[in-house]
């Protein structure tokens, strides 16, 4: 993985879901379940994401940090 990001989406049951945004390096073929169990064997269950978004970039600000506000309003306008 060359980049990732992490964001709670609303889910009915729990309140919130973790879903992760990924950015595969040159050449790596990822697949979800690859990611999510790499991230079960490294963090507490509840904090491993249930879903994965696979991105060509991520969006940053001028200085280089990832906007998760654009990936929070991208995703809820998915969701209408």
């Amino acid at each position: 993985m060359a980049e990732t990001a992490a964001d709670g989406i609303a889910n009915e049951d729990r309140g919130e879901t973790v879903e992760a945004f990924v950015v595969a390096k040159a050449g790596e073929a990822l697949t979800e379940e690859d990611v999510i169990s790499f991230c079960r064997k490294k963090l507490a269950a509840y904090k491993a994401p249930k879903f994965v978004e696979f991105r060509s970039e991520l969006p940053k600000s001028a200085v280089g940090k990832i906007l998760r506000k654009v990936l929070r309003d991208e995703e809820a306008g998915k969701k209408k």
